[in-house]
């Protein structure tokens, strides 16, 4: 017998992990779709692997840290730059997609 739970169901502490093997390219655009944009978690799917992961407190406020002096050093030099931190990037070939840290 095979047990099965809503994706959206799994809760996971800060700092942990759940990798699920075998998960077609489909099954991973239903997935991000079920879970929503506005969650804590961060997924990340190569070769047929899903990664969801929830990071720690300290990796958030290292994230925010780096990604103020980014920005500082971008306007500093004039340079333009786009928020893009709720984006899910998928591979051309429907083999990978990564969510990034910082907008």
């Amino acid at each position: 017998m095979v047990a099965t739970i809503a994706i959206n169901k799994i809760c996971l502490e800060p700092g942990s992990r759940i990798i699920i093997p075998d998960i077609s390219w489909h099954k991973f655009e239903s997935i991000l779709q079920e879970l929503g944009e506005y969650r804590n978690s961060r997924i990340a799917y190569s070769q047929n692997t899903l990664e969801i992961m929830v990071p720690l407190p300290d990796h958030e406020r290292i994230k925010i840290l780096i990604s103020d002096i980014v920005k500082i050093l971008l306007r500093r030099q004039s340079r333009d730059w786009e928020s893009l931190g709720s984006t899910t990037f998928r591979g051309e070939l429907k083999t990978a997609g990564v969510e990034p840290d910082a907008d």
